[in-house]
């Protein structure tokens, strides 16, 4: 939300009826081919430009009877990725032998990337960030691993089984897309080996990059998917749809979102509990899932952080974990406080191992969304002894908020009279996209007032700081412009707010708004910058107080550009214009040295 510096209050969230769609007026890009029937290509992409920007890279990853896990085929092949990452991949890409997964099975890992490495596309990739929810931004520190395990009979080897993960590599968090792209390319694979990754490796290189708002058609091994990359800009709880063409003949897959789960799937065995693990994942909580299978793990686990969607989960998060993890020690030492993050675990292992964890939720095999499920209360954890306990959930938490009876019977209801998943889904989606808003604009509206007036803003002197974030300031403000006016819930909200402002969500929401704001104020700056009579400036100081003008409004205009600043359209172009014309007013020898580019 971009904020004015000016007196203006924040808008609050207009209610939205269940048959409101907001379709964004989305440019449509495909693969543009030359008069010679070949593609156009930017000519600033090398080859696996466009790869890099969708993948790092594919791996096979097999089971070998005297090595165990081993990382088969890394593709492309000059991807690098270092002992301690392919260790991670290789354990975190098959299920615990106690899973027993057979057949085809999908799920997602995220693990940390290893420290040093730089990309030569940084900045590249940044602008395609600039424009993504916070949600779907790149991960700067982690990877996800999105997989494809196959384990089926096989006389024919020792092991009796063939055992095998097709797994793709990469920093963005697009869930439903990559798994959607694995159906395709997968059992291809599986079928005519390598030559089909390199075909589908070479399909994807040829991919318009990842660029938010726009709708995107992906070609894909004979295939054609279709999909959109939701904005910042778009309305939360909206959905953005995927307009057909009439060149759509050819379009075989149009995907209506690339990473949102199925809450009321995920939720269903614990859904009578769903507004206490919203407080818990709000408030940074250790968290646990424990599952049958990773797919339910890891789908679960993805749920919990969308729950609060908007807001950006901040901690680390797993949605699939194993004794194997680099991090194993670290997050499961009885030696201090279970860290700030949600672990989804399949081994029985970590029922003993966690025992100590605050917060543990036992997810059963997964019943179909028309199955009812038993009202549940609450388990003390000392009550878990096994992962062959009862599904429920184990905590000692106190909700600082009162139960919703009526999400509970609405969810109920539509189980009862068998509403499709998919409504089940919307549902619950809204609920927690409501009551995450009526948490937030209380801050939103009061970070807002940090921000100074307009009238205080001088072009001739740096730009004005933004006013501190004082706790007991805004907690006051609560008390007449808190979540009450957009909530009906009643409960203990202070204390949960004080609660959150020590948590590492706020932190991480606040450093982000703070940027923005200070954005913003650079942006207001060089706006009254531009409306000054620069001509009139420099015929009342010396020659070389003009010179030293030239290079600071250059540098203001690198900053701008650098930093994508939100500045109204055609500053920039009269920024340049003022710096031309102040150049232009001084002697030849000066000219010929400001007008040469400076230097980064």
């Amino acid at each position: 939300m971009a904020l004015q510096g000016s007196e203006e209050k924040l808008a609050e969230p207009e209610e939205v009826g269940d048959e409101d769609v907001s379709v964004s007026p989305a440019e449509e890009i495909t693969l543009t081919v030359g008069p010679e029937g070949e593609e156009d290509t930017d000519p600033l992409l090398l080859p696996w430009d466009r790869f890099s920007a969708w993948l790092h890279c594919i791996c096979v990853v097999g089971f070998d009877l005297e090595l165990g896990q081993a990382v088969e085929v890394i593709y492309p092949h000059h991807s690098k990725l270092s002992e301690k990452e392919k260790t991670s991949i290789c354990y975190l890409s098959f299920p615990d032998s106690n899973s027993g997964c057979l057949g085809d099975t999908q799920f997602c890992f995220r693990f940390r990337q290893a420290s040093g490495r730089m990309s030569s596309l940084g900045f590249f990739l940044d602008q395609f960030d600039r424009d993504a929810p916070v949600c779907l931004k790149r991960d700067q520190g982690h990877y996800y691993g999105y997989v494809y395990f196959r384990q089926v009979r096989d006389k024919s080897l020792k092991r009796g089984y063939f055992q095998k993960s097709l797994v793709l590599i990469s920093k963005l968090p697009y869930v439903m897309f990559f798994h959607s792209l694995l159906k395709l390319i997968a059992p291809e694979y599986f079928e005519k080996q390598e030559p089909c990754l390199e075909a589908a490796c070479n399909d994807i290189d040829r991919w318009p990059t990842p660029h938010p708002g726009k709708i995107l058609t992906l070609p894909i091994m004979g295939t054609v998917m279709k999909v959109r990359i939701p904005t910042c800009y778009d309305k939360p709880g909206t959905s953005q749809l995927v307009q057909s063409t009439q060149n759509d003949n050819l379009v075989s897959i149009v995907l209506p979102t690339i990473h949102e789960v199925d809450l009321f799937m995920c939720f269903h065995p614990v859904f009578f509990h769903i507004q206490m693990l919203w407080e818990l994942v709000l408030l940074g909580e250790a968290l646990v899932v424990m599952a049958p299978s990773p797919a339910e793990s890891s789908d679960t686990v993805l749920a919990l952080v969308s729950c609060i969607s908007p807001l950006r989960y901040c901690s680390d998060f797993r949605p699939y974990f194993t004794i194997h993890d680099s991090e194993f020690k670290e997050y499961t030492t009885r030696t201090q406080a279970p860290p700030s993050v949600i672990l989804g675990v399949t081994n029985p292992f970590f029922a003993k191992t966690l025992q100590h964890w605050p917060h543990i939720i036992r997810i059963g095999d997964m019943k179909q969304a028309g199955e009812t499920v038993k009202q549940m209360k609450v388990k003390k954890l000392k009550n878990l002894k096994t992962l062959d306990s009862k599904p429920g959930v184990y905590s000692a938490y106190k909700p600082y908020i009162s139960k919703d009876e009526d999400i509970i019977k609405q969810l109920q209801k539509g189980v009862q009279q068998k509403r499709p998943s998919a409504a089940q889904n919307a549902i619950l989606r809204r609920y927690f996209l409501e009551l995450t808003q009526s948490f937030i604009i209380p801050l939103e509206r009061y970070v807002a007032s940090l921000m100074p007036l307009q009238k205080s803003i001088s072009p001739w002197k740096s730009p004005p700081q933004l006013r501190p974030f004082l706790q007991e300031e805004f907690m006051k403000t609560l008390e007449k412009a808190g979540p009450q006016l957009t909530s009906r819930l009643k409960g203990d909200w202070m204390g949960l707010y004080r609660q959150f402002l020590r948590c590492p969500n706020f932190d991480g929401w606040f450093r982000n708004r703070r940027r923005e704001m200070m954005k913003k104020l650079e942006a207001l700056h060089l706006e009254a910058l531009c409306e000054e009579d620069l001509q009139l400036r420099v015929q009342q100081h010396t020659e070389v107080e003009t010179v030293d003008l030239v290079l600071k409004l250059k540098d203001k205009l690198t900053q701008a550009e650098r930093e994508q600043l939100p500045l109204r359209p055609g500053t920039l172009t009269k920024l340049q214009a003022h710096i031309d014309s102040v150049i232009l007013s001084l002697p030849d020898d000066l000219q010929g040295i400001l007008h040469k580019p400076s230097t980064p």
